[in-house]
């Protein structure tokens, strides 16, 4: 039989969610992460899930990693010492970089500018220039390039950059800096921009190309010791890495381009949310995943996540296709305290996996939401089906300190704790709703992560999006969305022309292009030609304007006057829905894309007959929970036993072995076909 294996490494829980390509039979197992090393609890986590399955580890044909080495890289400042070789006279792009200051107002006077990820004294420019049009001006000069990549190399760099000034339009001069660098110090890893981001805007290619050598060595490390460990357990698996945008692509591909994986673990996410929503008759979406150290939220429109050419990792904008994630400090692990203010505060800093919450009995003191949760009841003292035993005790003292701080019960203090959490994450909902625009009471939230469930009825009740959808699986969510990734890389080249002025035949030219460098790459991931795919874009805009977005079209799209009114047509639409508004301008194409995809058998949830509402025979026990400051009887729930067609009154508890589902007092839970729970307020 062949399996598929879904790894993703989170700050607390690693999940697993192991597929059957044949049956569509699903295992899922949580271990702690191991945030020395995570590729450790990589390999607990895969021996732990083929006993489950009864399998032997030689039978796994395919892994799917998310992974977040790259991003906490960057977070972290722990990157590579990075040399840049740019063009003469611009050696100061990273400083310039761009004039837009953080908010609210007057943020520029509290704004703390970190560093540029490659230093002034490792920036050297080079005498040869291409002019925009592509055109050479100046000739690369060996001898100097030569004396330029010695002298960084003497200086310590462990990666290179080269990024020309209108490479964009031509990378000839920097793949023949590369060569140089290539025959001089064979072990060096450089990073050219035209094979990162070959498209205008000199700070922004600069920035992404030199992120990708900041991130590389670490991430070619870690990847190399995956593959060392399997191989020293006899394993054998293709590894796929997951890309920010949802896709995959190979090990060695993420080596050479971990800036493709900044976002790689929500994107997982994101896919998984688009899926479950599909599944439970909802096209728009919103994707709540909390786990123990963090929270990612996006909007998904259509069955598919929304994508942005732009996001931002820390301080830093990055120029990569990627998922439209917010991601705030709060999750199981964040951790409470009382600042000089006198104010309870919850989080950033957590718990993480090492100590971690009281009550996991690892030495954790300081009180966590997770305590709170305990302390209130929502959280059973069993986790992971049994495995896990919770020290309540441990939480009641942690949380107590909370409590004696502010002169309050210690029940009082728990709930203190959730609900501003609660509100913490609600500003994140707010960021990718709100304020674009988007009614959230237009979107069905789909909550997941460890502790997404917990917390997702009250982010339901927050922010009016209902149903919430508890997934039957809502622990490894993230790693169910691996599972439904397909392999996935871009191809795109600049070209700024009015529309109304495109030469169709320069037009046709380009995509040919790009389409044969795309099939030459799935050719190069093994891709059989029934599973490959291309699909176009075109970055557009108002003449002008400042900002594109990519709208998708056919090759031979613009040869026909009703292809381009179709394509106008589009372009106000998504102007309209982004920004509000139209204008009587003339429209702008910027870039031209084409995007090769390895097409993968998708998983599929499978779907059971409706039954009656009684949901009786699922209830392990009644206690006492506390809701609203009341102590509330409550039942518990065992997920395995609910069944298509029951419904659950709250205030209630569903306990499973990757995730607790909380349902609040004047709401109640239906189970569709797909074993989802959507709760609904009554009434």
């Amino acid at each position: 039989m062949s399996y598929r294996l879904g790894i993703d490494v989170g700050g607390t829980f690693t999940d697993l969610l192991l597929f059957n390509e044949e049956t569509g039979a699903m295992t899922l197992e949580k271990t702690p992460s191991t945030p020395a090393d995570q590729s450790i609890g990589i390999l607990n986590g895969i021996h732990k899930i083929v006993d489950a399955a009864g399998l032997k580890p030689q039978d796994l044909d395919l892994i799917l990693h998310g992974t977040t080495v790259a991003t906490n890289a960057v977070l972290e400042g722990k990157g590579a010492l990075v040399g840049l070789i740019t063009t003469k006279g611009f050696e100061q792009i990273l400083h310039v970089a761009r004039s837009q200051t953080p908010g609210p107002l007057a943020g520029w006077i509290i704004m703390q500018k970190p560093d540029p990820l490659a230093p002034l004294y490792l920036t050297r420019g080079v005498s040869c220039r291409m002019t925009a049009k592509g055109a050479e001006a100046s000739p690369v000069d060996e001898a100097e390039v030569r004396q330029f990549i010695k002298d960084l190399h003497d200086a310590g760099i462990e990666a290179l950059t080269v990024s020309l000034i209108n490479s964009f339009a031509s990378g000839e001069h920097e793949r023949k800096i590369r060569d140089i660098a290539a025959e001089m110090y064979p072990k060096l890893p450089v990073t050219i921009s035209t094979e990162i981001l070959p498209e205008f805007r000199e700070y922004e290619r600069c920035l992404t190309t030199v992120m990708n050598s900041y991130v590389r060595p670490k991430m070619a490390n870690y990847l190399k010791g995956i593959q060392e460990k399997l191989a020293e357990a006899n394993l054998n698996p293709t590894v796929n890495i997951v890309r920010s945008d949802g896709g995959v692509m190979s090990i060695e591909a993420a080596k050479k381009s971990p800036v493709n994986t900044l976002l790689s673990g929500p994107s997982g996410g994101a896919v998984a949310a688009a899926y479950i929503g599909e599944l439970a008759g909802f096209d728009k979406v919103l994707g709540f995943d909390m786990g123990g150290t963090s929270t990612d939220v996006c909007v998904t429109m259509g069955g598919e996540p929304n994508l942005v050419r732009e996001t931002r990792v820390g301080y830093y904008p990055v120029k990569a296709s990627s998922v439209d994630v917010r991601t705030v400090g709060a999750g199981g692990g964040s951790i409470a305290h009382v600042p000089m203010t006198g104010a309870l505060r919850v989080g950033p800093q957590s718990a993480g996996a090492d100590p971690g919450p009281a009550a996991y009995k690892k030495g954790g003191e300081e009180p966590t939401v997770t305590d709170a949760n305990v302390v209130l009841g929502h959280l059973p003292p069993r986790l992971l089906g049994g495995e896990m035993s919770l020290d309540v005790e441990a939480s009641r003292n942690a949380v107590k300190k909370i409590a004696d701080t502010l002169g309050l019960t210690i029940e009082q203090a728990a709930q203190g704790i959730i609900d501003i959490v609660n509100e913490n994450m609600f500003g994140a909902l707010r960021l990718v709703s709100v304020q674009r625009g988007l009614d959230p009471r237009d979107f069905a939230l789909v909550a997941f992560g460890g502790a997404g469930p917990l917390h997702g009825n009250y982010l339901s009740k927050l922010c009016g999006a209902f149903p919430c959808i508890s997934p039957p699986t809502p622990g490894v969510l993230s790693a169910l969305g691996f599972l439904h990734s397909d392999i996935k890389n871009e191809f795109s080249q600049t070209m700024i022309r009015e529309l109304n002025k495109i030469d169709l035949a320069e037009f046709g030219e380009i995509f040919v292009k790009l389409g044969g460098e795309a099939e030459k790459w799935l050719n190069g991931e093994n891709i059989a030609n029934d599973r490959q795919k291309l699909v176009y874009q075109v970055d557009v805009r108002y003449y002008r304007q400042g900002f594109e977005f990519p709208i998708s079209v056919q090759p031979d799209q613009f040869s026909t006057e009703v292809g381009k009114q179709n394509f106008i047509a589009d372009f106000k639409e998504i102007h309209e829905k982004n920004y509000g508004f139209n204008i009587d301008s003339a429209i702008e194409i910027v870039n031209l894309r084409c995007i090769g995809i390895g097409q993968v058998r998708k998983v599929e949830l499978p779907k059971f007959e409706s039954g009656n509402e009684n949901a009786s025979s699922a209830i392990v026990e009644m206690y006492q929970a506390w809701f609203d400051g009341n102590q509330i009887d409550t039942n518990i729930y065992d997920r395995d036993k609910l069944r298509p067609g029951h419904k659950i009154a709250g205030p209630a508890i569903v306990t499973q072995k990757d995730s607790t589902t909380v349902i609040l007092p004047e709401h109640h839970g239906k189970v569709d076909e797909y074993l989802n729970i959507l709760i609904y307020p009554n009434g």
